[in-house]
């Protein structure tokens, strides 16, 4: 069976070099993959985090989203996404989604402005971007932060631009082992606003301002205040190391991605059960192939015996009892129902289609 995710891992020579060196907090590696991140994305503005919890966590804490406040979420997201907001207090509310894309719907947002919401988080299922112009349209016009949640959309473009830049006030990326890149575990964190940046990065440090943090003597120094609730979400050594070499990949990890949906395509191109997903003036990444199936266990069933492990990927986050009672959202239960995604990364070959 033809797995829909498996890590990719590059060769790291330096390895056992960093682990002997007993400097294995954040430091020279963990600036050198911010830096390439920056170059990635084309903006100087990134964080690179521990976890994606914490990127998460350090975005809310910055734009001063705090327990009580009300923010706007897709359901159809991993619930990596949306458990941290309740860690924090935070009330969700649900907005539908788009029944072709699986991303927020942008009427259902605006309809839920009158909610005062402090945020509103957009997540990008699967990496398929969704309607990005809109969203930010809405936030603009309201005063209210959007964050794009890339938890699995790093390289997905939007009108040519990548995701991280496509003027959105925040963007958050996980680096998980099914993720690209991989760290083992981490996280990003973009922002547009270099004073929200230049908070960030005290926040992302327990608060902690390490240019006045301790004095000639080396010792804490009483007279470094510290003014902000932050976290420790500052990544280790090992871990950006790892980035830096995925770094040096992710182009040619893409490409191929890139080449597997159109064999995909072409492979349902006579399919009349198969509907692809609204690609919105956009370019997916395809960290899996995605498409709605008239019958989606059927479909599941079929792929599988097919020898590829297909999937639903997440279900709607909307039915779970810990975020309270949730209303009906047509879009939701319907892209839900017919969502499928099957193997897309670069360890699918074309003699398997």
């Amino acid at each position: 069976m033809i797995p829909l995710y498996k890590p990719f891992m590059p060769e790291t020579p330096l390895l056992n070099d960093i682990l002997q060196s007993g400097q294995l907090a954040y430091g020279k590696f963990g600036r050198i993959f911010e830096e390439q991140l920056a170059q990635y994305f084309g903006t100087d503005k990134v964080l690179v985090t521990n976890t994606f919890n914490m990127a998460i966590l350090v975005a809310l804490t910055t734009l001063d989203v705090k327990a009580g406040d009300t923010v706007i979420v897709s359901p159809m997201a991993c619930l990596a996404s949306t458990q941290p907001l309740l860690s924090i207090g935070v009330k969700v509310q649900w907005a539908d989604v788009d029944p072709k894309t699986g991303t927020l719907c942008p009427d259902s947002v605006r309809s839920l402005i009158h909610m005062k919401p402090k945020a509103i988080i957009h997540n990008h299922f699967c990496g398929y971007p969704g309607h990005i112009d809109e969203i930010n349209a809405i936030g603009k016009e309201n005063g209210i932060p959007v964050i794009d949640d890339g938890i699995e959309a790093f390289g997905s473009e939007y009108k040519g631009n990548k995701i991280g830049n496509v003027g959105s006030d925040v963007t958050i990326f996980s680096f998980n082992p099914v993720r690209i890149p991989n760290t083992l575990d981490g996280g990003a964190v973009i922002f547009k606003d270099q004073k929200l940046f230049e908070k960030s990065k005290l926040i992302r440090d327990a608060g902690i301002d390490r240019t006045r943090f301790r004095d000639s003597l080396g010792e804490i120094s009483p007279d470094c205040d510290i003014t902000l609730i932050g976290h420790s979400a500052t990544p280790m050594e090992i871990n950006t190391y790892i980035g830096t070499q995925q770094m040096e990949n992710v182009d040619h990890l893409l490409k191929k991605q890139r080449e597997n949906a159109e064999y995909w395509k072409d492979f349902f191109s006579e399919e009349p059960s198969v509907e692809m997903i609204d690609q919105q003036n956009s370019n997916p990444n395809f960290w899996v192939f995605g498409f709605l199936a008239d019958d989606k266990v059927e479909m599941i069933k079929k792929m599988r015996n097919r020898g590829f492990y297909a999937s639903g990927v997440h279900i709607n986050n909307n039915i779970y009892s810990v975020f309270g009672k949730s209303a009906s959202l047509p879009g939701v239960e319907y892209f839900s129902s017919h969502f499928v995604a099957v193997p897309s990364g670069w360890w699918v070959q074309k003699e398997n289609f």
